[in-house]
C-alpha cells in the first residue's frame, strides 16, 4: 500500500483538522482530484490526489487533527522504494494521527496548592485545578472548591474544543503575552472636517502611513532571539477582520504607493475572500504593522495586542460626538478615539508619541 501523507501546507503550519472527505475506500481517483478538505489556522484547503489509482484506506475522521507528515490515504499497490515527497513507502498505521485537544497555552502565577486527596478528587470529577479558586488558608484548594467547580461544569456541559482559527488565536495570544512588552498610548482625533461620506478605514490607512513616515521604527520586525530590529521600507498593513470563526488578519500590501480607490477595492476583495474562507495563505502573512478598526463594532479605547514579529498596532474606536472648546466656546465635533499599542522592547515612548501625533495630524486634515 502506498501512503499519502499530509503535505506541508506552508507558513510553518504543522497540523490541520479534517473537515470532509470527498472520497471513500474503494473509489478510483484521478491525479489532482480533490480528496479531502482540511482546516488550518488560516483557511479551509482542498488537498488533491497526488496520483491516479484506487483508494484502499482513509486515515482519520472529520474532526481529527492531523500532523504534517501523518498518513492521510492508502492507495492500492506496492510501495515504491524510491518514493519521495508526499507519497511514501509502507508505514505503520496510527503512529502520527491523533485526536488531540488544543495545545496548552501555559499557566502563570504561583504553584497550585492542594493535598493529594483533593488532587485525586479533581481527577475523579474531571476538574482542572487551574480553574479552581482556592478558599483555604494560604491559597490551598479544598475539596469543597473542587466540588463547586464540578457542579458549575456539569451545568454548562462539555467544553467547546477550539479548532482552526480560534485554536491558532489562543496560541498566538499566549505567544504575544509571553514575549511582547506592551505599552499603550491613547488620544483623540477631531474629525469634524471630514466629508459625510468619508471612508473611515481608508483615512486610517493614510494616517497610519503618515505615522510610519514620522516614526519609521514602528513599521518594523523584531527578532527576539538575536535582539535585532529590522525597520522596513514598504508598509504592509494587517487589517483585523472579526468573523464568527475567529479573528483573521489579511494583509494589504504596499499601502503607501496605492490610491484610495485601489485600497478600497483591495479591502473589499480581501474581506470577501476571508468570509468565504478562500483567501490564499500568502495574503495572511507578512504584515509590518496592524490596524484594528474595532470602533465599527463598539468601544472607544482598547489595548490591542501586538503579534510578533511586528512591533505596533493602531486601534480605532467608535466615532462619536463630543463637546470641545473652539475659540473659547463649546462646540459639538465628531471625535475618533485612537489606541496605539507598541512593543516597548523595541519602540520608545517618544517614537510612539510621534507616530500617534502624525496620525492625528493627518486625520484632522480635510480630504
Amino acid at each position: 500500500m502506498k501512503i499519502f501523507k499530509l503535505p506541508d501546507l506552508g507558513e510553518g503550519l504543522q497540523e490541520a483538522e479534517i473537515v470532509e472527505w470527498h472520497v471513500k475506500a474503494g473509489d478510483e481517483v484521478q491525479v489532482d482530484q480533490p480528496v479531502v478538505s482540511v482546516e488550518t489556522a488560516k483557511a479551509i484547503v482542498e488537498i488533491p490526489s497526488p496520483q491516479a489509482g484506487r483508494i484502499e484506506k482513509l486515515f482519520g475522521q472529520p474532526g481529527q487533527i492531523v500532523q504534517v507528515g501523518a498518513p492521510l490515504i492508502g492507495f492500492a499497490g506496492a510501495a515504491d522504494e524510491g518514493d519521495s515527497g508526499t507519497v511514501v513507502g509502507e508505514m505503520q498505521v496510527g503512529n502520527q494521527l491523533k485526536q488531540e485537544p488544543p495545545a496548552a497555552v501555559g499557566h502563570g502565577g504561583a504553584a497550585i496548592k492542594a493535598t493529594p486527596a483533593v488532587r485525586a478528587l479533581a481527577r475523579q470529577l474531571n476538574v482542572e485545578l487551574e480553574m479552581v479558586t482556592p478558599s483555604g488558608p494560604d491559597g490551598v484548594i479544598l475539596g469543597s472548591d473542587v466540588q463547586r467547580v464540578a457542579k458549575i461544569l456539569a451545568e454548562v456541559g462539555p467544553p467547546e474544543i477550539l479548532r482552526g482559527v480560534r485554536r491558532a488565536m489562543a496560541q498566538n495570544m499566549a505567544l504575544a503575552q509571553s514575549e511582547v512588552a506592551p505599552a499603550t498610548v491613547i488620544d483623540d482625533a477631531d474629525v469634524h472636517a471630514w466629508a459625510p461620506d468619508s471612508d473611515v478605514t481608508i483615512r486610517l490607512i493614510r494616517a497610519l502611513v503618515a505615522g510610519c513616515r514620522a516614526s519609521p521604527g514602528l513599521n518594523a520586525w523584531y527578532e527576539s532571539h538575536t535582539m535585532g530590529r529590522r525597520v522596513l521600507e514598504k508598509i504592509h498593513v494587517g487589517i483585523a477582520v472579526d468573523l464568527p470563526d475567529g479573528l483573521f488578519v489579511p494583509v494589504l500590501r504596499d499601502v503607501a504607493s496605492r490610491d484610495p480607490a485601489d485600497l478600497r477595492a483591495g479591502l473589499d476583495r480581501m474581506r470577501a475572500d476571508v468570509v468565504a474562507r478562500r483567501i490564499p495563505a500568502d495574503e495572511l502573512r507578512g504584515n509590518t504593522i496592524t490596524l484594528s478598526n474595532f470602533g465599527m463594532i463598539g468601544g472607544k479605547y482598547a489595548s490591542p495586542v501586538v503579534m510578533p514579529p511586528t512591533v505596533a498596532i493602531l486601534g480605532a474606536g467608535r466615532v462619536h460626538e463630543q463637546v470641545v472648546p473652539v475659540g473659547g466656546a463649546p462646540v459639538v465635533h465628531k471625535i475618533l478615539p485612537l489606541s496605539l499599542t507598541f512593543d516597548h522592547r523595541v519602540v520608545t515612548g517618544g517614537e510612539a508619541a510621534r507616530f500617534l501625533a502624525a496620525v492625528i495630524t493627518d486625520l484632522e486634515s480635510s480630504e
